[in-house]
């Protein structure tokens, strides 16, 4: 069943290269099925791999209540409306309330639900919604900042545009100076750290 789904998947492929007025079976495109296939499969593979697996008990209980950011952590996803990629950076902060998470785990969450199709808005809230489920902290902030391949190539081409999203719950929606704290920790720039 499997190699039938296989041959199904580059079947179908090979059909969109003719449709596009391409020969399939010229040297450069005999293996390009497949490839399509594997890049597809890895560029989704957030639909196959469960979060709990990749928090994987890394939960920490301490006593801290000081606001954790991770910032700039690059992410590659691919538009639901046209297949293109959009790629940025997302910045992740939350305070704890009991327990803290392992700092690598939060790029590992960022990256089950960029492989994903996806839009960037959905993106953001996921991020932020599955840190405020997985450890229940005081509260937590998302922003991401992406471009998008479906509007440097096609549509509008604007080459140098990007898009901001920001996912804001508990104590970064209603706090003001939390939020004020977090974006001024984003947007300052430092040398690698």
């Amino acid at each position: 069943m499997q190699a039938h789904t296989e041959a199904g998947f580059a079947g179908q492929v090979r059909e969109i290269l003719s449709s596009l007025g391409e020969d399939p079976a010229r040297e450069g495109l005999q293996r390009t099925p497949h490839r399509v296939e594997q890049a597809l499969r890895f560029l989704t593979s957030g639909y196959r791999t469960d979060v709990q697996k990749i928090v994987n008990g890394a939960l920490y209980e301490v006593k801290y209540d000081e606001m954790v950011v991770v910032k700039d952590i690059e992410f590659f996803s691919l538009c639901e409306h046209h297949l293109l990629p959009f790629f940025g950076k997302i910045h992740v902060a939350y305070l704890p309330r009991n327990r803290v998470i392992g700092l690598s785990k939060i790029p590992r969450i960022v990256d089950v639900f960029a492989r994903r199709l996806q839009i960037q808005e959905r993106l953001t809230q996921q991020v932020a919604q599955t840190i405020q489920d997985t450890i229940e902290p005081v509260g937590v902030g998302v922003i991401c900042e992406a471009r998008h391949f479906c509007m440097m190539m096609r549509g509008v081409e604007k080459q140098h545009s990007g898009a901001m999203t920001s996912a804001m719950l508990g104590a970064f929606r209603k706090n003001k100076k939390t939020r004020d704290e977090f974006l001024s920790l984003v947007s300052h720039r430092s040398n690698g750290y």
